[in-house]
């Protein structure tokens, strides 16, 4: 797994960089836009399995 790779020094080298590239005004819309991302996502592959799960009923009526 490559996050075993990274120790404590690794991910806050990490950090700093993200926040010398975007600035601190930044970061907390691109957190905002991410979690946006995410939750879409779930919806979306719940979405899925419930049409899943309705097309295999329909198939066994």
């Amino acid at each position: 797994m490559i996050l075993g790779a990274l120790g404590p020094k690794e991910i806050i080298l990490i950090l700093a960089v993200v926040l010398l590239l975007f600035g601190g005004k930044k970061i907390p819309e691109l957190m905002k836009g991410l979690g946006r991302g995410v939750r879409e996502f779930k919806d979306a592959s719940k979405g899925e399995e419930t049409t899943t799960a309705e097309t295999t009923e329909n198939k066994q009526a």
